[in-house]
C-alpha cells in the first residue's frame, strides 16, 4: 500500500513542496525554508515509527551527518521528531546522482575520474577524522553536478562510530551491511572494518567510472559474495577491451581493491594521491595519424 504524500504539509518550519525519492525505510522531499532556502527533508515512513531500532537508525543517520562538516559532504541542518514524524532536514544538493550521469554519459576521462576521486577523499577524511566510517560509498550515495563537476558525499545510513564499543552496534556479527557491488570483502562477515573498506569501496567506484564495468563478474548475489572473499579483481586493463590505462593507474586502483585491507593505501586521501600521481606522469596519448593531418591543415588555413 503506497504511503501517504506529505507534499504540502509543513514541518519543523520545512514546507514540504514535492516526493522526489523514496526507499524502504524513508521518503525524500524537496522542502522550502524561510532562513535555508531550498532543503532536502527526509521522512522516516510512519510504520516504522513504533519500531524502536527503526527510529535508532535514522537519528543515528542524522548524528553522525551533523558530526561531518565539509564542502564535500551534504551539510545536515536538523533532526528530530514533529507532528509523530521523525525527520532530517539536509542541504540540497545540485545535479543527479554519479550513477545515474556515469549510465548516462559512459566510461569517463581519467583526468575527471580523479578529479571526482580526490574530492570523495576530501570529503571521506573529513568524515574519518570525525570517527565516521560511511561504510555505504557508491555512486548511488553521491551526488554530481556536470556544470560545476563537483562531487557530493551523502546518506550516512549505515555509517559506523568508529569509536562505537561493540554492544552499542546496531547490526550483528556474521551480517554484512552496505552494497554487495562495492563493499569491502572484510565487511561480509559483519566483524567492525575501519576506514579502509571505504578506501576499497573508493577504488571500486574509480575502477566503474573508467570502464564501466565492476572488478568482479558475479551475475548473482551468491557468485558475486564468493568472489570477493576468494577472487582477486580483474585488472582495470582487462575490464574493457577498447580502453587502455597506465601501468601506474591501474597499479594505483588495483592497490586500492587488494582482498587484504593491510596491502591497500594507508586512507583515502593516500589512495587519491597515487591515482593523481600516476596520472600526472603517464605520457601524454598518441595522436594518431588523423589528428596530425588535421593540425596540419589548420596550421596551411591560418
Amino acid at each position: 500500500m503506497p504511503s501517504e504524500n506529505l507534499a504540502g504539509r509543513t514541518i519543523a518550519g520545512y514546507r514540504l513542496l514535492e516526493r522526489v525519492g523514496e526507499g524502504g525505510t524513508a521518503e525524500v522531499y524537496r522542502a522550502q525554508h524561510p532562513e535555508r532556502g531550498t532543503c532536502a527533508f527526509k521522512v522516516l515512513r510512519s510504520r516504522l515509527a513504533s519500531d524502536p531500532t527503526a527510529v535508532k537508525r535514522f537519528l543515528r543517520e542524522a548524528g553522525y551527518g551533523s558530526r561531518v562538516e565539509h564542502p564535500g559532504v551534504v551539510r545536515t541542518y536538523d533532526y528530530g521528531e514533529a507532528d509523530g514524524l521523525y525527520y532530517l532536514a539536509l542541504e540540497w544538493a545540485e545535479g543527479k546522482s554519479l550513477a545515474e550521469y556515469v549510465h548516462r554519459a559512459g566510461p569517463l576521462a581519467p583526468t575527471l575520474v580523479v578529479s571526482i576521486v580526490r574530492q570523495l577523499a576530501d570529503a571521506l577524511a573529513a568524515a574519518h577524522q570525525a570517527g565516521i566510517i560511511h561504510r555505504d560509498l557508491k555512486p548511488e550515495n553521491i551526488t554530481y553536478d556536470p556544470e560545476s563537476q563537483r562531487v557530493k558525499l551523502l546518506d550516512f545510513g549505515i555509517a559506523r562510530d568508529a569509536e562505537l564499543p561493540p554492544e552499542e552496534r546496531l547490526t550483528r556479527t556474521g551480517f554484512f551491511v552496505g552494497t554487495l557491488k562495492y563493499v569491502a570483502p572484510e565487511a561480509l562477515s559483519g566483524e567492525l572494518v575501519d576506514g579502509r573498506a571505504d578506501i576499497y569501496s573508493l577504488a571500486t567506484i574509480a575502477y566503474w567510472m573508467l570502464t564501466g564495468q565492476h572488478p568482479h563478474s558475479g551475475r548473482t548475489p551468491r557468485e558475486l559474495f564468493q568472489q570477493l572473499l576468494t577472487q582477486d579483481a580483474t585488472s582495470l586493463n582487462q575490464a574493457n577491451p577498447g580502453l587502455r590505462f597506465p601501468p601506474a593507474l591501474e597499479a594505483a586502483v588495483m592497490r586500492g581493491l587488494e582482498r587484504d585491507p593491510s596491502r591497500r593505501q594507508p586512507t583515502v586521501t593516500a589512495f587519491a594521491a597515487d591515482a593523481a600521481a600516476a596520472l600526472a606522469a603517464a605520457p601524454p596519448p598518441k595522436t594518431g595519424l588523423l589528428a596530425a593531418f588535421k593540425r596540419a591543415v589548420r596550421r596551411r588555413d591560418t
